[in-house]
């Protein structure tokens, strides 16, 4: 961001106890805070030796007590008594004699501050050199009656907690960043999350204490340095942790309290429009944009209008900025006429860069609308690539292979375009694009049906150490990338029957990204499709029906899919029907091919429930072509476990357990739990139905064969608790230990079946029409 604009009519009269120096030139002004920490630094100086621990310990607060708003006596003595109580005393001592004294102790405390030109205790370069300058200069601008109207401030912030005691009454919540490293390195651009064609710097600063977390009220406004420090560190938290971040409405309200004193504070307009989509309020979000680049615009001073510096730069990057947020909220239209003079602006001031920026948005918004953006894209990579931003040719590239993977592409082509990106991540450690690579790379498997793959590529984003610098001792472990991988981690896990293990992610994901957040939809809908399979799974359709509603509240598609298959279950096949024929009219609008898959084999079991298995065949072949088009084979393998099951249906078991023994290898390795037991529940079935027109002895062994299959079942359909498919379970184990001649086994599982068949619903049919 560009330095913070003076303000022409900001008052630098005396402003709720505090003194203001001209501000002309000057950015700092004295306050009773800032001479207290003057005194510290006096202390330390002319103190006597101390031990090279609390030495230490103080070294590291004095950063952070510079930086941070002004704190309270108690809570300052309180903080510097942890670091060296012998300090304490002398400092507290020292403020004593200035409040209770006279005016002229307060003059002769300014005059024996180290002279950082001439004394050799203090370095004029070093950060408390610079810090004592900038007090001392902003001290003597001040005249008689400032002094006096300080000295008052003085003895007041004093006499308020004139007798701190760490053991009187509840104590304030003191900064976690007293025992951390501090990073003495510069933080100028204060900008995040802004597209302005600049090298992407973050911030680089040392830990703040946490009372400007928590809001604590400071004696007065904060200067220009501590709210450039407050802003570069908000906004980097709101990017990297957002959790550390002040509340949407606390920070709202600070940044209200800071632009009252200042109203042109470009950076407190930005912050602001952050915060406001955090909580995806787009009017005060548009109004807080707007002001950020008229303050920006003016800041800049002379310039011309299509130069590459002054207003005209900005002016691009303004309405570049507000095409991205209609893109965010769904505004397309709004955000092509934005971007349509974003880029006439750029071609005629010819910025090449913000042309690049326009065009990744562009086809961004093509792809949101549900058009073709290949081409778009395509132009996008080779002008990228041309004017040497690797950023945006990987942005695009890694776009490509997303298209790609929807329209069919083989695994091998869009996995070696995204190791070819990679290289050009690590070379130019492009940490964010790294971990959206190993994100993508994790649907992708999952898409394929390659459970172990994925499971891989997620715990190798997770483990990854980011190459992103630690700021303000926060990992970059809250972004989209991080999200993805663990809903897929979710989703795994499920399949599996370690329901424990999803509510640990689950809660470290609520945790990690709060409901309020950007990313918050992605664990809720893959925790509501959780909870759903889990209450279809244990025929409790009353408990799954409220989930449907909140999955279309996310996602319209997955809502009515889910909807469908609920009035399936409960038999309501002309309901289902019709909002299965609308959802594949939707589907094939949207090109989203797994979708219309899944509806094409919830429309064939349709068929089955009015015995129509021949009928279904045509829809299961159009399942399988698609399927087998796309690469899908998680939907290839369930698809001929459908098509297997309906050839028992017609009479011919030999072909279906043909089918099935091709795909067997396959759901064994990849497939989930249901999966898995219902490819063997389907070929016990088949080995029951060929063992009929066997000779007796083979008939026997293909019954006992038919039983271990049956049991092998019986442990993936407990493991997910699905009492639906263990009451067919049971009844077909009843029935064989019957036809075996077992009457202990066959009478344990006809009363366990009975058991379930009271329990569920819909019970009483003995007759399995499904898979």
């Amino acid at each position: 961001m560009a330095s913070v604009h003076e303000s022409l009519y900001f008052n630098p009269m005396m402003t709720n106890g505090v003194v203001h120096a001209n501000i002309f030139g000057i950015k700092d002004w004295v306050t009773p805070y800032k001479i207290s920490v003057l005194a510290l630094l006096y202390e330390m100086i002319h103190a006597e030796p101390m031990a090279l621990l609390e030495r230490r310990r103080l070294n590291k607060l004095i950063l952070p007590l510079q930086q941070g708003p002004d704190l309270s006596l108690k809570q300052f003595l309180m903080v510097v008594e942890l670091c060296c109580p012998e300090t304490s005393f002398e400092l507290r001592c020292r403020l004593s004699q200035m409040a209770d004294g006279e005016l002229k102790d307060m003059e002769h405390f300014f005059s024996t501050l180290p002279n950082p030109f001439s004394d050799s205790e203090v370095c004029k370069t070093s950060v408390v050199g610079l810090f004592v300058r900038h007090m001392l200069l902003a001290y003597n601008k001040l005249s008689f009656s400032q002094v006096f109207k300080l000295y008052k401030s003085l003895q007041q912030y004093y006499n308020k907690d004139r007798w701190p005691s760490p053991s009187a009454g509840p104590q304030p919540e003191l900064p976690s960043s007293v025992n951390e490293d501090m990073e003495l390195t510069g933080a100028e651009d204060t900008s995040v999350n802004r597209v302005d064609g600049m090298d992407r710097e973050e911030p680089d600063a040392g830990p703040l204490h946490h009372s400007e977390l928590c809001g604590h009220d400071t004696t007065g406004p904060l200067s220009q340095k501590q709210a450039e420090y407050f802003f570069a560190r908000q906004a980097y938290l709101l990017k990297n942790d957002e959790n550390k971040a002040m509340t949407p409405a606390i920070l709202q309200n600070e940044l209200n309290n800071i632009l009252k004193f200042n109203p042109d504070f470009a950076e407190a307009h930005y912050l602001s429009y952050l915060n406001s989509m955090r909580v995806q309020d787009i009017y005060i979000a548009t109004h807080s944009l707007l002001h950020y680049f008229d303050r920006l615009i003016l800041s800049v001073g002379e310039g011309k209008s299509n130069g590459d510096e002054g207003y005209g730069r900005s002016l691009r990057y303004a309405i570049l900025n507000l095409a991205t947020l209609h893109c965010r909220f769904g505004h397309y239209q709004q955000a092509d006429l934005a971007l349509q003079e974003a880029i006439r602006i750029a071609q005629e001031s010819n910025d090449h860069v913000c042309l690049q920026h326009c065009l990744s948005w562009l086809y961004t918004v093509e792809r949101m609308r549900g058009s073709d953006s290949l081409v778009l894209t395509e132009d996008s990579v080779k002008m990228a690539s041309h004017f040497a931003l690797p950023y945006l040719a990987s942005l695009g590239i890694q776009s490509l292979v997303q298209q790609g993977a929807t329209q069919g592409v083989t695994a091998n082509k869009l996995l070696d375009a995204l190791r070819s990106t990679d290289m050009v991540h690590w070379k130019q450690s492009l940490s964010e694009l790294i971990e959206i690579s190993l994100a993508q790379t994790t649907s992708i498997w999952r898409m394929y049906g390659k459970s172990t793959m994925a499971w891989q590529q997620a715990q190798l984003l997770l483990n990854m150490n980011s190459l992103e610098p630690v700021n303000f001792g926060v990992q970059q472990n809250n972004t989209e990338a991080f999200a993805v991988a663990l809903c897929h981690l979710a989703e795994l896990h499920a399949e599996q029957g370690l329901y424990g293990a999803v509510s640990d992610i689950m809660t470290h994901l609520k945790q990690q990204f709060p409901p309020h957040t950007q990313h918050a939809k992605l664990w809720m809908l893959c925790d509501l499709k959780i909870q759903f399979e889990r209450a279809m799974n244990d025929g409790k359709y009353h408990l799954a029906e409220p989930h449907i509603t909140a999955i279309a509240a996310l996602n319209t598609t997955e809502g009515l899919y889910r909807k469908a298959l609920l009035l399936k279950a409960l038999n309501q096949t002309s309901e289902a029907s019709k909002i299965l024929q609308r959802l594949q009219h939707l589907c094939e609008k949207k090109k989203s091919t797994e979708m219309i898959i899944r509806v094409l084999l919830a429309t064939a079991e349709l068929h089955w429930d009015s015995c129509g298995f021949a009928t279904a065949l045509p829809l299961l072949l159009q399942a399988l072509t698609l399927s087998r088009q796309h690469n899908l084979q998680s939907l290839a393998s369930e698809t001929v476990l459908h098509l297997a099951f309906t050839q028992l249906m017609l009479g011919t078991p030999e072909p279906a357990l043909a089918l099935l023994e091709d795909v067997l290898e396959s759901i064994l390795a990849h497939g989930s739990f249901m999966d898995k037991g219902r490819a063997l529940l389907l070929m016990a079935r088949c080995q029951v139905a060929l063992a009929g027109c066997a000779a007796e002895e083979d008939r026997l062994a293909a019954l006992e064969e038919a039983l271990e299959t049956l049991h092998e079942a019986t442990f993936y359909f407990s493991r997910l608790d699905c009492s639906e498919r263990l009451r067919d379970v049971y009844y077909l184990q009843a029935r064989l230990h019957h036809a075996l001649g077992h009457s202990a086994q066959r009478n344990k599982f006809a009363m366990l079946f009975r058991l379930l068949d009271q329990e569920l619903p819909l019970s009483g049919a003995t007759v399995m029409t499904h898979i």
